[in-house]
């Protein structure tokens, strides 16, 4: 009887290194689609995150700007100090006001009125107020960076003539009553990031 082995057949060396080249093309492939995909997710996170805040800053902003209140501002000894809105260029801030309906959620013992004001610092368009209206020795403002990369911020005031006035006192508003305030207040800011934005705010009276 013939009783010879069979042979058993299997992969070679040389299938088995190209079973495995292949093997790592497709891995190296998928990885590089992966890394992608989280790249694309992380840079959609950033601007959501960005936009926020842009959308929030904008917020404030209008909030503030949207009612203005003729109430001035005290100084230390009672003396009448500062008009309800500043925007002349004499000061550190690009615009100074008293503004109404600040909330008060907590009930705490205070007025709705809020001394608002907002300068430029390093590329940076910083929001500050003071926690009492009239100024009090030793009561420093407290301060939130609404913006970085601020490339130009500037405010137009519209008078009750119907013009845009560059800055608040307008020159046609000397010697009115420091309780004018402007009809509509209009923002051009430049920001790096997202090129120029308009807003036109309505005073509410």
């Amino acid at each position: 009887m013939n009783t010879g082995r069979k042979r058993c057949k299997g992969f070679t060396l040389l299938e088995l290194l190209v079973a495995m080249a292949i093997f790592a093309v497709i891995g190296a492939l998928g990885l590089g689609g992966l890394n992608a995909v989280v790249t694309q997710q992380t840079i959609a996170g950033d601007n959501i995150e960005q936009l926020v805040q842009l959308q929030r800053g904008i917020r404030l902003m209008t909030g503030d700007l949207s009612q203005p209140h003729p109430r001035y501002v005290r100084g230390e000894l009672g003396q009448i100090q500062e008009a309800p809105l500043l925007a002349d260029g004499r000061g550190d801030y690009e615009i100074r006001l008293t503004r109404a309906g600040w909330r008060n959620p907590a009930g705490l013992p205070r007025g709705e009125l809020q001394r608002v004001q907002y300068r430029l610092e390093d590329d940076q368009l910083i929001r500050e107020y003071w926690p009492v209206l009239d100024h009090v020795l030793g009561t420093d403002p407290r301060s939130e960076v609404l913006f970085d990369g601020v490339v130009s911020l500037e405010f137009s005031f519209l008078d009750a003539r119907g013009e845009w006035q560059k800055r608040w006192p307008a020159p046609n508003q000397i010697g009115a009553p420091l309780t004018n305030l402007p009809r509509a207040i209009r923002i051009e800011l430049e920001l790096e990031s997202w090129g120029e934005i308009q807003r036109l705010v309505d005073v509410s009276l």
